[in-house]
């Protein structure tokens, strides 16, 4: 189930003043290294929760047509589908229409789930013949990401920032227990 990243985020969800102020930073000499960090946390943010923070673009890339009708989306919070498209054993597409399937964003992770009455073509190629073209995130703009894990990416900004690559593997324990309500768990 491999994801493929179309559009990455427009904007951070923590800015470089927030970090800067955060740092207690006022010097302008770090603003570059800060702004990367701020880019890394982000992305171990996302990492940790299973979460698309920022509005993004995504396919999900699935190697066959799910047996049950129902594919999960691995990201959540999921905005929308854009299309589904099938690709047979030539690797011509196929789109399917969006009245043979219903969009489910309330669940979490969210699905796709396809109408009974639909049936896939029996000649799918063996590898990627499923395509979700979907946006997740929790907006366009940083106040729409919770408080919370704006302060986490913040707090590991700082862990960053001072340890320069010397610090213990992993996210601080502040950001950990602030992250930890929106891990996403499989079971």
């Amino acid at each position: 189930m491999p994801l493929q990243l179309v559009t990455p985020p427009a904007l951070e969800p923590v800015t470089l003043a927030d970090a800067k102020a955060h740092l207690k930073v006022d010097a302008t000499d770090d603003d570059a290294l800060i702004g990367t960090l701020i880019t890394a946390a982000r992305a171990r943010a996302e990492w940790h929760t299973g979460r698309a923070l920022i509005a993004q673009s995504w396919i999900l890339w699935l190697d066959a047509f799910p047996c049950d009708g129902v594919a999960e989306i691995p990201l959540p919070p999921l905005v929308g589908v854009d299309n589904v498209t099938l690709y047979d054993w030539q690797n011509a597409d196929i789109a399917v229409d969006p009245a043979n399937y219903l969009v489910d964003t309330v669940s979490r992770p969210g699905r796709v789930v396809f109408s009974c009455a639909f049936v896939p073509p029996a000649n799918l190629r063996r590898r990627n013949a499923v395509a979700v073209a979907f946006d997740a995130g929790y907006g366009s703009a940083a106040s729409d990401v919770p408080a919370d894990i704006r302060e986490a990416i913040l707090e590991i900004v700082a862990d960053l920032y001072v340890n320069r690559g010397d610090g213990p593997d992993g996210e601080p324990l502040a950001a950990q227990a602030l992250l930890a309500p929106y891990r996403v768990f499989k079971l």
